[in-house]
Formats: structure tokens, sequence, C-alpha cells
């Protein structure tokens, strides 16, 4: 659920700027136009020896930089390249691909050819000839997750739920040979996708001679009909989505040779069809590492496993009274030597921890050390430069607001600050190395990005640029109490530019406040900061403001979300609404709204059934009851629907919907796989039996994100009419 947050979260996160022409802001040209502030170069990837680059350039082409002169050349035109590249994608392709950044290419090990996958099509591009060659046809479209092996003489893919092996040369070969359809092997399915984050589920081993597979059964799994109506004939898509309490997909770890000998499964302990296996990979050749999540989120189990008898040992067990911060990466950067990051201090820091190289199974791994500590967060460990003895890392320490790139000695000395501006910092590096690109913004910054060899002078290679002729507004940054009276909450306040009068501006609610996820942030907010100095332009004021049980605060501010989905979030809202109204005489507190996406979208049901302030609200892909959703997920927070049967019942909109207050706006796209149209159909017929009135909007094969520049103008338009009708003086809501 939290995905979504990064597209389209309206987050006021803007800029102080003055002096342009007074052009009127529409939804036309922040949604429909798109890229207001340019196109950063996209799909940016290192080549393995980081010499250079590869990424897609404003007009399509295919650009190559230089790590050490920052020079850029045109590698391939987009004329040649656009029929190598995936266009031809059915809706939920695209939004994967947008939403989980699934590549279009990938580099070989000799840093010199580019392996493409093109509708299920495998070629391989020589960088040096400006050659192209198919190697290969998969047949299954996108997602195929095509590897080269370590030595660069075999190319992997997946395929009917297979590994296949070849040279690229010859044709491939099945490594593992099931046909079952529940049974997946190498293959993510979308629960592991979405709430675990895992992009790949197989690796080659270092000598390229094994690859160890995550195994998926998924038979157990129950399914859910998505249902498209556009043809005459209407067509169902069944997907395997674990509910709370149903089956989880059993899953286990094999290793197989490149040449499909029999597969050894690794004898991890776990209870199958209900634990996860987050992360796995290869310690060195005949050695894999497999980490284990309980299914109640309280435990996280890593083992060291013999490739070639299946036997494992436990290594490190971390423990939990509530649920962890899913911060599953393990990285091992030296023989014998791994760092994770954990709360288990109450913020998230990295730990240093050592294993015997000679026999990792006689013995649980050592602690070492703590790297760094303080009353702040570690986003994650960005690279590890083992001959610079440097680990470089994201953190909030400056501002829970902000994201910056630190770095500190692999022995915990010599901590510093990297990053040069404030804001929010996303940094790829070459990996190993001090070499980076950095994506950065703030609220007076559109975005950039830079190439930096760390501890010198970065040199920017793009900038966007401002919204040519719009006037833009600067937020008010504020710090308010939470409901409890002594918690800080940070929010941020968009008002009309001259209005002074008292009682004179309605005010629309604009929160997330689902765990895990932070909106009030310096960064550029992008189209949903637009839409926010669109609605300032029509008179309203904006309000985004972070909650407890949000996330990038520690464990203590995001567990307050432990078998809790609604009271302590909607008391925050409610107490910092209050301190705004008394700080801001000019807001009108008889003409309230409330709008919100995914679990925001669940929020606004939340308060308009929980309170009587808010004369109109839009919840868009509401969740309206959390046994609706997946296992993953919900059970982290709420645990099993059997045993927290109350929890459950809190958290359901369904069961206030007959309070209802305000004029409600509910939109869903039909073909959502994330968040079900069930959902929204079993809200309705709530509404209808309390005679409740409504205002529903659905959007034909529109996955979560309603993505699209035609979808998006409609719903944004609608979204203004809602609170244009409900909220001024003249509406209908007096």
């Amino acid at each position: 659920m939290r995905r979504l947050l990064a597209c389209i979260s309206t987050c006021v996160l803007a800029s102080t700027l003055h002096g342009y022409a007074q052009r009127q802001w529409t939804v036309a040209d922040i949604y429909g136009k798109g890229g207001l502030t340019g196109h950063s170069p996209g799909e940016m990837t290192w080549a393995p020896n980081g010499s250079r680059a590869i990424y897609i350039g404003d007009d399509g082409d295919l650009m190559e930089i230089s790590s050490a002169t920052t020079k850029s050349k045109k590698v391939l035109s987009h004329e040649k390249l656009a029929p190598i590249m995936n266009a031809q994608l059915n809706e939920k392709d695209r939004d994967h691909r947008a939403r989980y950044g699934e590549p279009d290419y990938t580099w070989a090990p000799d840093s010199q050819h580019l392996l493409f996958d093109t509708n299920g099509t495998l070629w391989i591009y020589d960088l040096k000839n400006s050659t192209g060659t198919e190697v290969g046809h998969t047949g299954q479209g996108s997602g195929d997750d095509p590897k080269f092996s370590p030595n660069g003489q075999y190319i992997s893919y997946l395929h009917d739920h297979n590994l296949y092996v070849g040279r690229p040369s010859a044709a491939a070969t099945a490594v593992t040979n099931t046909h079952e359809p529940t049974l997946l092997n190498g293959e993510v399915d979308w629960v592991y996708l979405e709430e675990l984050d895992v992009r790949s589920n197989y690796f080659w081993s270092p000598d390229s001679k094994q690859l160890a597979y995550l195994q998926m059964n998924e038979a157990a799994v129950s399914l859910y009909p998505i249902v498209d109506w556009i043809p005459t004939h209407a067509g169902v898509d069944e997907q395997r989505y674990p509910q709370p309490g149903d089956a989880n997909p059993g899953v286990r770890v094999g290793v197989v040779s490149a040449n499909g000998t029999k597969t050894t499964w690794l004898k991890v302990p776990m209870e199958a069809g209900q634990d996860y296996i987050p992360r796995f990979g290869w310690l060195g050749p005949g050695m894999v590492w497999v980490e284990v999540l309980t299914r109640d989120h309280k435990h996280l189990n890593l083992y060291f496993a013999d490739a070639r008898t299946g036997d494992v040992k436990l290594a490190l067990a971390q423990n939990d009274d509530k649920f962890f911060d899913e911060a599953y990466d393990v990285n091992f950067f030296a023989p014998g030597e791994f760092l994770i990051t954990s709360w288990r201090d109450g913020h998230t820091h990295i730990y240093h921890y050592k294993y015997n190289t000679a026999n990792p199974l006689d013995g649980p791994a050592q602690p070492v050390d703590q790297l760094e500590n303080g009353d702040y967060e570690v986003g994650s460990i960005k690279s590890i430069d083992v001959p610079g003895h440097t680990v470089y890392y994201l953190s909030n320490e400056s501002d829970p607001r902000q994201q910056l790139l630190w770095a500190v000695n692999l022995d915990g000395t010599s901590k510093r600050r990297i990053s040069k501006t404030d804001g929010m910092h996303d940094p790829d590096f070459a990996e190993g190395t001090s070499t980076y690109f950095d994506h950065y913004s703030n609220q007076a910054t559109p975005p950039a990005m830079d190439i930096c060899h760390a501890g010198t002078v970065c040199q920017q290679i793009w900038r966007g640029h401002l919204p040519e002729g719009y006037e833009m507004v600067k937020p008010e940054m504020l710090e308010l109490k939470a409901a409890d009276g002594k918690t800080t909450i940070y929010a941020s306040l968009l008002l009309p530019p001259g209005a002074t009068s008292p009682a004179s501006v309605p005010l629309i609610n604009n929160p997330y406040g689902g765990p895990h996820a932070q909106t009030v942030r310096d960064s550029w907010g992008g189209a949903g900061y637009y839409f926010d100095m669109l609605l300032t332009q029509h008179g309203f004021a904006v309000l985004h403001v972070d909650n407890r049980g949000m996330g990038g605060r520690g464990r203590d501010f995001e567990q307050a979300a432990y078998r809790n989905f609604g009271p302590v979030q909607l008391s925050d809202q409610m107490a910092a609404i209050d301190q705004v109204l008394e700080k801001y005489p000019q807001l009108d507190k008889n003409r309230l709204g409330w709008w919100g996406w995914s679990w925001g979208g669940t929020f606004t049901l939340n308060a308009l059934s929980h309170s009587d302030r808010f004369r109109a609200g839009v919840s868009v892909a509401p969740v309206t009851d959390f046994r609706n959703y997946d296992s993953i997920y919900t059970e982290r927070y709420l645990g099993l629907p059997a045993e927290n049967a109350d929890a459950y019942k809190d958290a359901s909109v369904q069961e206030s919907a007959k309070n209802l207050k305000g004029r409600l706006l509910l939109v869903h796209g039909t073909g959502d796989d994330n968040v079900h149209f069930a959902n929204s159909i079993q809200y309705i017929q709530k509404l209808i039996d309390a005679k409740v009135a409504y205002d529903f909007q659905p959007y034909p094969r529109k996955t979560h994100s309603i993505a699209g520049p035609v979808a998006h103008t409609h719903l944004f338009e609608r979204i203004l009419w809602q609170f244009e009708t409900y909220l001024k003086p003249t509406g209908a809501a007096q």
C-alpha cells in the first residue's frame, strides 16, 4: 500500500518562489502535460566496473556518461531504441513497472554489453560495435527477470514459472521442471513484490556453477477475480492474493546447477504456508544465506546453509515485541563480515557482525560494533567501500523531514555528513565505491542530479526548471503537538495569498496517516504540490500532517500503529487541525474538507464517520475492511483476525459507515490489484443499508495508481469540483 505514496502523495513540500506572471494553474496543465519541471534521466544504471552509466535521456535516446570525466554521449537513438524497449504493455504491467522500478535492460559483467527484455524477447546490445542480437524468446512479456551469470557465459530467465539457463549463442533449457501453475520457481508473486520489496527470487553463485532460487507454492492461496468489463464478453484475471488469516505461499530455497541437475532443498526451519523468506543469497561458492520472518513479524532469523547438503545453522536471531521496521537487507561486504540495520535501541542504526569464513555453520555470527547512534533514523545503507573502509548511508540526523547522505568508517569512527545541501537525497552508487549519482531536491530546489565522488565537489548533470509563469506560494512548515500533548508532529500548511479576513478560507486536510510513510518532507512536491497550488488559487487552504504511527521517527512513534488503525491517528489529526485553526484565524472551522488515497482514503472514511466537522471528503482506493487486504501488511500491525477480532472491527470503516457525515466522493479503479475494488463495493452496500447519500467514480481497468494523463486529469478535476461545490459559501452543504 505504501508504494503508491511516491507516485501520488500530495504532501506540501514546495518552494519560496516569487516574481512569476500570475498564470492560472489548471488540472490539465498539471496532469495532462506532465513534466512541468522537465524529465530527469531515466533508468540510470552503473556498469559493473563503475566506469560509466547508461540512462534514457530527455528525448528517449540511450545515453552514456563517464564517471571519470562526467561527459555524456549518445549510444543509441530513440528511433533505434524504441523497437527493443518494452512498449506493448497492459495496464497492470505499466503500473508495476512505474511503481516498482522494473528496468528494461541489464548490464553484462564485462561492462560492454546490455541485455534488453523486450516483450519477452531477449536482445544483447554491443556498446562497442553498436549492434543488437536476439538471443532468446521467453514468450512471457514483462517481468521475466533475465540475468547474466557472473562470468558472462550464460543467460538465465523465467518462463512458464520455471528457470531457464543457456549460452547467448544457444537455446536455453529449463533447470527447474515443474508444471503445476501454482508452483513458481524463481518468480516473484504480488504480495512479496508489494510488501517485502522483493525484486528477484533467484541468484547465481559467484563461480557461475549454481543458482539459488525461491520456490513459491501458491496452491492454497486464495483467488481474487479482477474483472475487465470493457469487452463485450467480460474477462477475468484471477489473482493469488493471501488475505489476513489465509494460507500464505509455501516457500523454500533450492540450489540447482547451471546444467539442471536435481535441486538440493535447504533445510531451513520454518512453518510452511505461514512464514516468509524476504531475502536470501550467496555467501560464496557452496554456501547460501537465508532470512526467515515469522508470520507474526516478531522474529527475524538469519541462517547459513550448505548448498551441497542443505544443512543449516542459525547465524543471527532478532526479536521484537510488536513488529520490525521492514529493514530486511543483509549487506555482506567482505569474507566473514556483514552489516544490518535495526531499530533495537529505539532508532534504526547500523550493526556490524562477523562469522567464521572457513566454516560458517560452526556457530552464530558475532557482533562487532554499532557503527553510529543517536536520536535519528538510518534510512538505508547505500554503499560499502571496502578499500576506503567506509560505509555510506542515508539518515535524517539533521532534521526528521530531510534525508541526507552520511558516512562512517567500518570501525565506527569518523562519522561525517556528505551531502552539502539540505533536503531529500537519493544517491545511486556504483557498487562498492564512493562514486554516485545524487538525485535531490528541497523546498526551494526542483529535482536535480549530480555526479559525485564522495569528499569532492559534485558536478551537476541535470536540473529541473521551475514551472514557467505560475505563481508559487511558500507553505508554512509547522511543529505541532500530538493528541498526547507531548509528542512533536510535523505539518505543512498552504494558504491562499492575501487571504486574511477572519473565517474566510475553507481548509482541506490531506493526510496519508499509514505506517512506514512520511509525507511532510523537505523536498520538491511535484504534481501533488502543484495541485495544492491550484487549490489555494481557488481559495482553499491545504494541510498535511504526519501523525503517530507513521515512519521516520523511531520505533515507538511507528509502533503506535500496533493494533491501532484509527483512534491514535485520527486523534493526532484532529489535535493538529485545532491547533492550526487557533493559530490562523482566517481559516473557517465550519468549512472543513478531507481527502486521501489508499491508507489516506481509508482515513477519509474514518474521519467522516467519527466526526461531524467535515463538510466534504474524497476517498480514493480505500481499504474499507482490513480483512480484505493482504496478509503480510495487515498482520504486521493487526495480527491474525481470529486472535484479534476487535482490532479488525475497530479498523473497519464499514462498521461506522452508517455514521458518515458530509458529502462523500468515493473513487476506485476496477483493475486495482492492490486494494481490491470489492472494498468500495462493500462500503457502498453499507451506505445503501444506512440510507446515506454518496457519489461514486469508478475508473475502468485502472489499477491502484489510476495512472495516465486522461484518467488523472479527470480524477483531479472531479476532486476540485467536490470541494468547489461543498466547501464554498454557496455550496450545497451549508
